[in-house]
């Protein structure tokens, strides 16, 4: 018994080795690294630009009470939904100071997240999809080429990044689905997609009073 678990542990030590070699090989951790840094930017320019526009263009607060009087909340997150499945046509960042002037913030938050991870997980089936037109097929797979090799090239660690980053979830899933990335992985890598609304919640709740 003891021997199968210290070959078992060897095993996978030789296979984290390996999968290290890899990565470390192909500029996985390069990419990685080099997104991390981009990701913090956005997210201090995001505050920044706000501060500035709400202090001398234009109050965000009341246009935000507007947005709230004017359209009901399940067309606020229907809107959001369509976009967050459409390849992220409208930002988050609305919809996430939008949330603070709701009468429930948090939770408000928290089903932003999840239409936007559940409209990520259609994106997979309709690039799935796509597969079926050959002539949208084409058009995707030219656009889109660097997010199709990337995504061949590293899989889930894509999807992380794409749930992470500033950038369009539904883009990274939409490739996932056109090369048949395996969807469970899609499902687990994309869960850190709450985590991105989060920490752009927590600064953009700093702005909105």
């Amino acid at each position: 018994m003891e021997k199968k678990v210290k070959k078992r542990k060897k095993n996978t030590a030789f296979i984290g080795k390996r999968l290290h070699n890899y990565y470390e090989r192909t500029g996985f951790y390069l990419f990685v690294w080099e997104s991390l840094k981009k990701a913090f930017l956005p997210i201090v320019l995001v505050v920044i630009c706000l501060f500035l526009f709400n202090k001398y263009v234009y109050d965000i607060n009341d246009g935000l009470e507007n947005l709230t009087e004017t359209f009901s909340r399940i067309g606020v997150l229907t809107t959001f939904f369509i976009s967050e499945t459409l390849l992220g046509l409208i930002p988050p960042e609305i919809f996430i100071a939008w949330c603070k002037k709701t009468a429930d913030p948090i939770f408000n938050l928290t089903l932003l997240a999840t239409l936007s991870y559940g409209g990520g997980l259609i994106s997979y089936f309709l690039g799935r999809m796509t597969l079926k037109l050959k002539a949208v097929k084409n058009y995707l797979e030219v656009k889109m080429a660097e997010n199709l090799k990337n995504t061949r090239k590293w899989g889930g660690f894509l999807i992380l990044v794409g749930a992470l980053l500033p950038l369009p979830f539904s883009i990274a899933c939409l490739a996932a689905g056109m090369i048949k990335y395996s969807f469970r992985n899609v499902v687990i890598f994309g869960l850190f997609r709450f985590a991105r609304f989060a920490i752009y919640a927590w600064a953009i709740f700093k702005v909105v009073n």
